[in-house]
């Protein structure tokens, strides 16, 4: 049974989450099967039980559902509030503009319910180090516009492109820049999309309002990967990446040696609930457009991952540009659908195509891929355990594992 009278400690020894919880200032009331409870947040949190009269709004779900979201490790679909909510196992009522402004506070604040985590170690740099990667501006034109692309790289050998998710930027990818054992065969090469990251958008962006569609993503990778000569590369992707990895491979499967499918899928899910994409939360003045899109995307990080790689990856999102997210979205939810048929020409003999989904992932899930996996034949599938929805960037030495497999399949 979840103890909600843990929330009273939540603040304690956290001055981040202090602040926030003076900023929010609400009363919310939880209920629990026939239970009512009312959570006043504040310069304290104070619980008392009874549902509150000026609640901006409530959270409902079973005992039983409760129970589970409390546990250290919990199920799929309760590892997060939003998780439940998109799952359809928690009910929330009330202003949900209120509760779209705070989902990423929210997110912290009923972490306390749950035991308390062993403190992480993190070991001392010693001596500073310079990683060896190496940033560069690429200038070239790009649909009858000028555009400077930032991209890193490291590595000699076979050329890996990486594209990273919806909203972020090449950083997820860090660590793969840094990983020995694939740089010394692989010329890992990042780079962030147009509005992205260190990328400026066009001139003329303050007119346009950003829709990222299937023909820009591929146009876009063709580009970077012809401008540096890139000789047939390897392309991986993420999210939106892990869609736009099957665009290229329909219609480039004789440039790419090969394509690597992270939280892959014909389509994603919305979810149950899609009431905070119909209000818009992602791009409203009211509201904190980045801090939304971090609490939205919260709920597909696994439990299990480091919260030093979980908080390093929300701050990526956090730093997004105002509806860049929102516009990524569309391809991703609508555009880039490929329930379409068009995957019939997919021919994974000329272009192999490996599939890695993290267990925990809501929107690309397991299910999905495997769907994905069968429709087109792909060359290999696996489900990455103790994963999410960002397992380079999530927890990159877990991910490793599944990888490297990979990665040594395609070099032979």
């Amino acid at each position: 049974m979840a103890n909600f009278e843990r929330l009273t400690g939540a603040l304690d020894g956290n001055p981040g989450l202090q602040r926030r919880a003076t900023l929010a200032a609400l009363s919310l009331t939880v209920l629990s099967g026939g239970q009512a409870t009312t959570v006043k947040v504040g310069a304290r949190i104070t619980v008392a039980p009874g549902a509150a009269s000026d609640a901006a709004f409530s959270l409902a779900t079973t005992a039983a559902n409760w129970a589970e979201f409390a546990k250290p490790v919990p199920a799929v679909g309760f590892q997060s509030l939003v998780g439940m909510q998109r799952m359809g196992h928690l009910k929330v009522a009330g202003d949900l503009v209120a509760y779209g402004r705070n989902l990423i506070f929210l997110e912290q604040l009923f972490a306390a319910v749950r035991p308390a985590a062993p403190a992480e170690r993190h070991e001392p740099v010693g001596e500073p180090v310079i990683e060896p990667a190496i940033g560069r501006y690429l200038r070239l034109d790009l649909n009858g516009q000028p555009h400077r692309i930032y991209f890193e790289e490291a590595g000699e050998g076979i050329p890996l492109v990486c594209l990273h998710t919806a909203g972020a930027d090449g950083r997820q990818y860090r660590a793969l820049l840094n990983d020995d054992e694939i740089t010394e065969r692989f010329r890992v090469i990042v780079f962030d999309l147009p509005w992205h990251g260190k990328s400026s958008p066009p001139p003329g962006f303050e007119r346009e309002a950003y829709k990222l569609t299937t023909d820009l993503y591929v146009d876009t990778v063709m580009a970077v990967c012809r401008a540096l000569k890139l000789e047939r590369p390897v392309v991986m992707g993420c999210s939106i990446g892990g869609r736009a990895v099957l665009h290229l491979a329909l219609r480039h499967g004789d440039y790419f040696r090969a394509a690597i499918g992270l939280q892959s899928a014909t389509h994603a899910e919305a979810g149950a609930d899609t009431r905070l994409r119909d209000l818009g939360v992602l791009f409203r003045p009211d509201v904190h457009g980045q801090e939304a899109a971090a609490g939205t995307v919260a709920c597909l990080i696994s439990p299990t991952s480091p919260q030093s790689e979980k908080w390093e990856t929300l701050w990526h999102y956090m730093q997004g540009g105002p509806a860049v997210f929102m516009g990524d979205l569309h391809y991703y939810f609508t555009e880039g659908d490929l329930r379409n048929g068009l995957l019939d020409g997919l021919d994974t003999r000329k272009c192999p195509l490996h599939l890695l989904t993290g267990e925990y992932d809501l929107s690309a899930t397991p299910a999905l891929t495997a769907e994905l996996a069968k429709l087109v034949k792909a060359t290999s599938f696996q489900v990455m355990e103790g994963l999410g929805h960002f397992p380079m960037s999530e927890n990159p030495e877990q991910f490793r594992r599944y990888l490297l497999p990979v990665l040594d399949r395609i070099a032979g």
